[in-house]
Formats: structure tokens, sequence, C-alpha cells
């Protein structure tokens, strides 16, 4: 028996290789061809169309890197095809193993109409079905010859990312462009032969069915004749019609498939070939809807809607017909599919505000998921965001990527920091590239962990990145997967009936609390620092022109800028894309997001600083206007004089070699090393720095993870470090109350400024690196005298705790972690915070104390710079500026507070007096994140806040201004249907009662 099947088996893989798939198009004629290059950056699709190509063959040299050339291929149908189907093959020079990440192409007709994308699966164009012999056939391809990044060798550093190092040798080989008749009949051979030879080898060996299947598969073969394939393959089908109608079995495991073509907005390629990855794409699936009735396909992330619709004006009306018909479906509800771990609360908040509110606007459709197939892990307070947008579901594959521990469930509610439930699914298929083979499917049947209590899971088919999407071969294979015995069941699905139908049947699923941690990909909380200081420095300067152009639109008749801070807002959305915020796309990507970001800066900055002129009208007594939601210098988010300083600081030098910092609040010892060997809080009578150990050390490790440079950083790090002690400086700095510190390391240079203000229980650290290593990372690491079994980590709308110790492998995976402004650590009535102005990744680790007493030191490592090669060759080489602060005795408030400090610093304007607040808060724990006018242009007052401590708190927000109604909302200003706390509303004071990390929105009509 073993041999027979090993015959079989044999027999038809070379029956399928040799014959059968080559007579699929049993003839063809070739087509004459012409090309024109574009020169530089892609052309509109009518100038692309009118240029005047030159003759190339077939086998010729063709796309330099980056480039765009237009094919027009011409040619007559043979009269003696009539009745026949004819397609048009189109091989660019595709390489078959990589869909996507390669050239690509868009077929247009003759008057501007596209009619499908070209790709490596995907490489036929229909003429006729059926033919009357004679047509003319003329077709235009827009090829893009994006190069191979991510190719056999992947991780190898490649001048390829950016087209300033890319070169202009060409990089594809014409490969085929005939006219050609296609045997559907054989196609259907072929993919009858497919499906139950991927069924068959799933199957236990000693499988009944397994061997029904291999003896048909048996006697079709014995009906080919191979030197007549086309004319025998109808009666080799009909001997496999028995086994490929037997049902399914009513235990089966069901999967709803959704047509996919994950794409990210940006990755090994530029933003402008994302536009048209979308385009091609689009054009396909609305092609392939047309032929396929059952299909369903949905597409996520706003902004490439909106490139459709703004770029490819042509596509874009198909798509709309098709969205009509409830088969082209908006997914997801957000901007872009954004990193969850980075992104600030506001800027998660708004990227469903505007993904939600595009498919509003455009459709009138309202999103139930959040749809993350490909995200680096979830934030802890993503749960309540998403219910806060009117969601409540939420996908994601990624976490099975997890190389530590396997995730115990596939359905659950995820449980956030507010104690938010969202019901979530990580499908059990382990793709989101699905192509219905049969090892997919039964992969999916034996890997789903809720079996007993579900039997519904879902698959994404379709390829990504420019592989075009779902390719009729796919539905093909889901149509006779739909009820066949051996396998799960497949049906075409949306995704809102899939969570319908998965929540039916498992009302009360298991709950994880916490955050969703992917134990991989850990790196990409430092990589590309530069991009990720744009987006922090981005999202606060968008609060201050929210806030101050608000606040001058009630006092003065301002003209609040709506168009522009939703434009400079969809940018920055954008760029938190998760393969651009996270540092893992292309030298070109960064590049690019470099000057953007640095665009918005200046834009931001004019909107502020014109609302600020308006708000302190003419005089000459300096103003200091405070942003940040908590009292500063007595002003809370208003404008008031510059107050007089109290206090001072004393710098003196320390015995032992180096300087002593005091204001009276700390005393702060700096040994000559330029390293901190006491941090002393006078009040609590209490030392920071633990014995024998020195804060504001500099550690650099080698980083060569074994793959995904950019993207990881492998724990075996850890086993190297240099500790930089070696100075070239170490002396007072320029004003008295900090110190220089200059040390050089390989081929950088690390200036630092240690500062102690007057008045203020803060040690701030300016840290400039000129960095030009590769293959490093750089950790700033703080010693504590501490014993702590967890930490608070700043994160959107709140903050939660992990570990400091590795009881599990669950902890100890979590050997890099993210936070935002803070984190934190305390002991009983004593704590300490760690706070920043733009680094995520840190680690937090206890050891034994070296000074031979009992207890544990704990310590923080800010991690400040990577250098690896792939796909950015040069990432990060230059100068950066990173600040930190030290702040010992801190509560959770006083973290809460000082992160908001250190990145909101006061603005100096000149004006007549004092600017009273828009709103105010009467109590610390509650974070106001946004001030700003209704999106929809009433004039009414938008004010976000959320309870920041952990605790319960009973608040009273007064507006500055006459309020005839206060109302609770969600995300996207509408009246909130059951988030939200109760209010009770006197005149401008609106008193409310929060829970732990509670969010809300209060909308608040003007008198």
């Amino acid at each position: 028996m073993h041999d027979d099947r090993d015959l079989v088996e044999a027999r038809l893989e070379r029956v399928l290789d040799e014959r059968i798939r080559p007579a699929v198009y049993p003839e063809s004629v070739p087509l004459d061809v012409a090309v024109w290059h574009a020169p530089g950056e892609p052309v509109p699709v009518a100038e692309g169309l009118a240029a005047d190509p030159e003759p190339i063959e077939v086998g010729a040299r063709w796309g330099a890197p980056w480039g765009t050339s237009w094919f027009r291929v011409t040619g007559t149908v043979p009269e003696e095809w009539a009745g026949r189907t004819v397609e048009a093959v189109l091989d660019l020079g595709f390489d078959e193993s990589m869909p996507g990440f390669q050239c690509e192409g868009l077929v247009y007709r003759p008057d501007g109409t596209p009619v499908k994308g070209l790709n490596p699966r995907n490489q036929w164009v229909r003429v006729a079905a059926p033919a009357t012999g004679g047509e003319e056939v003329r077709l235009h391809v827009e090829a893009a010859s994006n190069p191979v990044i991510f190719g056999p060798r992947p991780f190898v550093p490649t001048p390829l990312g950016d087209k300033e190092t890319a070169g202009d040798e060409p990089l594809y080989t014409l490969a085929r462009m005939d006219l050609a008749v296609l045997d559907e009949t054989v196609w259907h051979l072929v993919l009858d032969l497919e499906v139950l030879s991927e069924l068959m080898a799933e199957l236990p060996v000693d499988s009944p069915r397994r061997w029904e299947i291999l003896r048909a598969v048996d006697k079709a073969l014995d009906a080919v004749d191979l030197q007549d394939v086309n004319g025998t393959a109808a009666q080799a089908r009909a001997r496999l019609t028995g086994v490929l109608s037997a049902p399914a079995a009513a235990s089966a495991h069901r999967i709803s498939a959704v047509g996919h073509a994950h794409i990210d907005s940006a990755w090994l390629w530029p933003l402008r070939e994302t536009v048209r990855k979308v385009a091609r794409t689009a054009s396909n699936m609305t092609a392939l809807l047309e032929d396929e009735p059952d299909f369903v396909f949905a597409m996520s992330q706003a902004q490439q809607w909106a490139w459709v619709r703004d770029h490819r004006p042509e596509v874009w009306a198909r798509v709309k017909k098709a969205v009509a018909d409830g088969r082209f479906v908006p997914a997801g509800g957000m901007w872009v599919e954004s990193d969850t771990n980075m992104p600030g609360s506001e800027a998660m908040a708004r990227q469903f505000v505007h993904g939600k509110r595009f498919f509003l606007d455009e459709f009138g459709v309202e999103n139930d998921e959040a749809w993350l197939p490909d995200t680096f892990g979830f934030a802890a307070g993503l749960p309540q965001i998403i219910k806060a947008a009117g969601a409540k579901y939420l996908l994601t594959q990624k976490i099975s990527w997890s190389r530590t521990n396997r995730f115990p469930h596939h359905t659950f509610r995820w449980e956030g920091i507010d104690g938010t439930r969202i019901f979530t699914h990580f499908p059990p298929v382990d793709t989101y590239n699905c192509s219905m083979r049969g090892d997919e499917i039964a992969h999916a049947a034996r890997n789903f962990r809720d079996k007993g209590v579900a039997r519904h899971s879902l698959a994404p088919t379709g390829w990504g990145d420019g592989g075009g999407g779902t390719t009729r071969e796919m539905v093909a294979k889901a149509a006779r997967l739909h009820d066949l015995e051996g396998s799960a069941t497949v049906t075409w699905e949306t995704p809102r009936a899939f969570f319908a139908k998965a929540e039916a049947e498992n009302p009360e699923p298991p709950v994880w609390v916490g955050e969703l941690y992917l134990e991989l990909h850990r790196a990409t909380l430092t990589s590309q620092a530069r991009t990720k200081q744009g987006n922090r420095r981005s999202e606060h300067l968008l609060r201050e022109a929210e806030l101050w152009a608000a606040t001058a639109a009630v006092r003065t008749g301002f003209p609040y800028p709506y168009d522009d801070l939703d434009r400079i807002w969809k940018t920055v959305l954008l760029h938190q894309f998760h393969d651009i915020l996270p540092g893992s796309s292309i030298a070109w990507v960064h590049r690019e997001a470099r000057a953007t970001y640095d665009r918005v800066a200046r834009e931001l900055d004019g909107i502020i600083d014109a609302a600020q002129r308006a708000l302190a009208g003419e005089g000459d007594t300096p103003l200091l206007f405070n942003a940040a939601p908590h009292t500063r210098t007595g002003v809370p988010a208003g404008a008031a004089a510059a107050p007089v300083t109290e206090g001072r600081t004393v710098l003196t030098p320390r015995p032992e070699g180096g300087h002593v910092l005091d204001n009276g609040l700390l005393r702060v010892g700096i040994d000559g090393r330029g390293l901190l060997v006491s941090v002393y809080d006078l009040a609590a009578d209490r030392e920071t720095i633990a014995p024998g150990r020195a804060g504001n050390l500099l550690q650099l490790h080698p980083d060569l993870p074994n793959k995904w440079d950019a993207w990881d950083v492998d724990e075996f790090y850890r086993n190297t470090v240099t500790d930089l002690t070696d100075t070239d400086e170490v002396g007072p700095g320029d004003d008295g109350a900090s110190v220089r510190v200059v040390r050089r390391f390989g081929s950088s240079r690390v200036t630092q400024t240690l500062t102690l203000a007057p008045g203020e229980r803060r040690l701030e650290v300016d840290t400039e690196v000129d960095w030009h290593e590769t293959e490093k990372f750089l950790k700033l690491a703080f010693p504590l005298d501490l014993h702590a079994e967890r930490y608070a980590s700043e994160t959107q709308f709140g903050h939660f705790h992990r570990p400091t110790h590795t009881n599990t492998s669950w902890e100890a995976a979590k050997f890099e972690a993210c936070n935002h402004r803070f984190v934190h650590l305390e002991e009983p009535g004593w704590g300490v915070a760690v706070v920043n102005d733009s680094t995520y990744g840190h680690d937090v680790t206890r050891t034994v104390r070296t000074d031979g007493d009992a207890g544990t030191t704990t310590t923080v490592r800010v991690s400040l710079l990577r250098a690896p090669r792939f796909p950015d060759p040069e990432t990060d080489q230059g100068v950066h500026r990173f600040r930190h602060a030290l702040v010992p005795g801190a509560d959770i408030g006083d973290a809460v507070r000082e992160g908001w400090r250190i990145n909101l610093p006061e603005r100096r304007v000149p004006g007549a007096g004092e600017v009273a607040p828009l709103v105010t808060v009467d109590h610390d724990a509650v974070v106001v994140t946004a001030v700003k006018l209704a999106d929809d242009g009433s004039g009414d007052v938008v004010v976000r806040f959320h309870e920041a401590h952990g605790g319960r708190a009973r608040a009273t927000l007064t507006a500055g201004f006459p309020v005839a109604e206060a109302a609770v909302t969600d995300l996207l200003e509408r009246p909130a249907a059951e988030q939200g706390p109760a209010i009770e509303q006197d005149g401008e004071r609106i008193a409310v009662r929060l829970r732990p990390f509670q969010l809300t929105t209060l909308r608040l009509r003007r008198a």
C-alpha cells in the first residue's frame, strides 16, 4: 500500500508539471511589443498612453530600479480561434516564488480604462470568451520596475532601497508577451488534482478517505492521453466527480474566507509606489468580483482608499460600484494599519476617527472591527479606544509569530487597562496571505485552540504587497472546499458576518488581560530614531495647535484651521503605519519621513504662533504659554507673565573627583567619569542610585540578530556589553546648574548635559550622539536602589504594569518593551520615574545588590540607538539628541506630570497680559489629552480626558465660556451609545466621576 501511494503521488506530480499545466494554454502567438521608459517619477496615465514607444523583443532587459515603463502590446486573434477563450499572457519577468516584492503592472485599454493588474501569479488578461476571430488587440501596461529588496538572500545590505543610491542598471528580462487559447477544461482539471492531492497529503496515512482519493486520482491520470491532454481532460475530470462531491462531516471546522491583499502602506517601497500597488490590486479585485458571484473582498486602511479616489478616479468608479453591491468591503475603520505600541493616546484615537469617518462619508459604512493582521503587538490601552470609536471586534494574525510562548486562544475577549473587553480573533490559518492550499486549510482546523466551544475561524485569502490579491485559482479552490469530505468547509464571507457567527457560537470566550505582546520584532521600538522623534514631536505639536487655535477661536474669532489640521493629522497618522514608525522600511521611506516631519513641524509652529499672538494681544510682557494638562509655573493650559525663579542650584567640586549639584531638593553626585554615583532625595533622606553602581551609564552591545535586522533584537545581545566610561571632558555647564560630559567610542561621540534646575525635583539628562556605528545597540542605564516586583509603563490613556522578574517564560520573553513618556517604579511611599521626550524601547531588570546587603537593584535602561544594515544600510547615521529626566521621590502622578512636562516645553510670547484657559479640571489625576473645535464646523468645543493614576476620580471640568449643553460622545463626536460616565452640568461647570483609566469625550455647545 505504501509503495502504491508513493507511486501515484510521484506520477501525479510529474504529469501535472510536464503535461497538464502546460496544456492550459495549448496554442499561442506572439504579440508585438513596444516600450517607453518614463524619465524620473511616474507620469499621469494619459501621458503614458500618449507616449511614443520603441520596439522591444521578448528576452530584452528593461527597468532601471524604481523606474516606470509603458509597454504597448498589439496583435490579432487568429481566425481559427473563433469560438474559443482567448487571453493575453504577459510575463514582465516575474519570479513566481515571490508574489509581490518585484516588478508589477497595470493593464489599460487605449481609452485609459483600467483592466487588471499583472503579478507573478496573475499574468493573464481576458481578450474574448468566446472569440469571433480577427479581433484586434491593443493593450497598454504601466510597469513598475521595483527592485527585489527582500530576495533569495534576505537581510543582506543593499543600495537598492533608495532611488538616490540604486543605480540605473536594468533589473528585469521580458519573458512572455503572447495571445493564447485558454482551455478551461484543463484549467479546471489542474485545480481538481491540486485540491485532491493537497487534501490527500493532510489526511492520515491509514485514512480510508485518503485511499479513496488516491485511487480516484490514479484512474483520472489513466484517462489522460499524454499526447492529447486537451482532448482527454474532460473524461479525466469525470473520474474525479465522486471524490469531489462527497460532503464534509457535520463536525468539520468552518472557515470564513475573506478576499484580502495586505498592502503595507510603505515598506520595501516608497509611499508613492503604494499608491500604484493599491490601484493595481483594486483593479484586479473589482474584475474578479464581476467574474465570481460568491467572492467577497475586504480592504482596510482608509488612506489607501483615499489614494485610489484621489489618484486613480477610473479605478475608484469601479470600487464604488462594488462597495454598493456589498462585495468590496471597507474593513478595519482605521486610517492605516498602524503600529499600536508607540502612537500616543490622541493619535491612536484619531486613527479610528479619521478611518471610520472616511468610510462613513464615502459609503455610509460603519466598521465594527479593527483589522490589524500584521501589527507588531498591541498596547493594553487599545480595547477602550476601539470601543470608544463605536467598534467591538479585533482581528490580528501576527501574535502567531511569537518565538517563545504559544498564545492559548484563537477566539477570546481582550481586556484593556480600564476593564473594557473586545471580542478578538487570531486566524488559526497563521497567515494573512492564505492561498487556499490544502496544508493551510488543514493547519487552520488542527491548530484552532478553541475546539469544543467554537468551530469558526477566518482566513484572509490573497497575495498582498503587490501580489495582486485573491486569484481566480484561489476562488476555484475555495469552491471545491466549500463542502468536501476530509476538509474544513470554506465559505466566502465578510468580516462582519464572520464575527457575528463567531460571537454567537461562543458568547462567553476566555479572557486575556493586558497587552498582547509580540515575542518578536522588539527592536522596532528603537530603529530609525529620527522617525520616532518626528512622530512624538508631531503628536505634541498637534495638541498645541488644536488647543491654542480653539482657545483663540473662542476668545478672539481666530479662524480655526479645520482643513489644515485635518490634512496634517492624516499625514502623521500615515507615518504611524507599522513599517514606518517602527523603522523597518527602506532608506527612501525614512528619508522622506524626516523631510515630512520637518515640514509638519514648521506648519504647526506657524499655526501655534499665529494663535498665541492673537491671544496675547499687543504688549511687551513676556508671557509663558503652558500646553501641558497640569499647572506649571502657576499656569493651567493658558498663559501668564513669567514668574521670578525661586531658589538656586549650587555646583561644587566633588572631593573624590567630579561635581556635585544641589538645589535643596536633590543632591547629585557626578564622578570623574561623568556618571551618577548619587542622586539623593533630601526630603525623603533616601538615595536613588544603587550602592556600588553608577547611573547615566551608556552601554554598548553588539547587535546582529539571526534575521530581521531592523525588526529584531535577540536576547543573546545581552551576553556582551561595553560600559562607556572613558571621557574626553567632564566640567561645569555654561549655566552654572549643569555638568557637561563628552566621551568618544568607536567612530562616535556623545555629549551630555546633566541639569538640576532650581526648585525642581528632577535631574535632566540631555544626550547628543553623533552616531557612526554599525550593528551596535546603545543603552542608557539607571540602576536604582529600589526593590520592585513590577513597574508602570505609560500607554494610551493610562499605564499598565509589567513584572521586573522572569518567573515564567512569558515574563522572560519581554526583555525589550514599550513605554510612552515614562516608566515608574516604587516601593510603598517612595518611587522613581524615568521620563523621556522621544524614546520608546527599554528594559527593566533586577539583580542582587553588590554591597553585600540583602535586597535587589532594579535597573532601568533606555534604548537610544541601533545600527541595523537591512533594509536601510545607513540606519540612523549622524547626529541625534535625546532628553530624559530622572525623578526621585515620584509617585505615579509625578510620573504622569513630568512626562508631559518634558514633551511640552513652555513657549514665551510677548503680549498684553494673562490668557485664561479655555478648559480646566480640578483633579490632578484627570488628564486632558485634547481641546479642539468639533470636526463638523459647528463651533462646539470638544474635550477629551481620562483618569491617569489608575484609581477613581471625582472631578469638575470648568469651561472658560458660556456652555448651553454638555454631552458625552464617542471618539467621532457623536452622542455616546453606552460608553462614558454620567455627568452633571451646572452652567460652565461639569461634574464627572471616572473609573480607573476611563476615557471620556465631552462636546460643549457654546451658548
